[in-house]
């Protein structure tokens, strides 16, 4: 399906129409991650009167989902550091692991031992449990 059709009738790929207007009057772009989101803030730095500070967003490639937003840049969308990564020399640490998005719902998410997903069958009871009843 082509982007401008899908963009017509859809708000969870990309941007819509009114977004794209939007952004193509009041914004200017900041920046570029890895994964194509690009992102924005009003023109020249100017303050929203209806918020009082300087607005963000972010324009997602793809599939709307605010897990795949870096974390440099998500400060930088919650105002958490006034300067956005492109505009800085950041050097990860060793120990810093690179960003991974969301695995919730997929197959690669996180399932504990006892949860029915991880192994496809409950686990017996160890017998740790002694159930309750009322009166005793």
């Amino acid at each position: 399906m082509p982007n401008w059709l899908l963009q017509l009738l859809t708000w969870w790929n990309g941007q819509t129409l009114n977004t794209r207007f939007h952004t193509w009057r009041n914004g200017e772009l900041v920046g570029k991650d890895e994964f194509g989101n690009l992102y924005y803030q009003t023109k020249n730095g100017a303050v929203d009167p209806a918020l009082g500070y300087v607005r963000r967003w972010v324009i997602y490639s793809g599939v709307t989902d605010g897990s795949a937003v870096p974390t440099g840049w998500y400060g930088w969308l919650r105002y958490t550091v006034d300067t956005p990564p492109s505009q800085e020399d950041y050097q990860p640490r060793d120990w810093e692991l690179p960003f991974e998005a969301n695995q919730t719902g997929t197959a690669n998410a996180y399932r504990p031992a006892g949860s029915t997903l991880a192994s496809g069958q409950r686990p017996s009871a160890t017998g740790d449990y002694q159930a309750w009843t009322p009166g005793q």
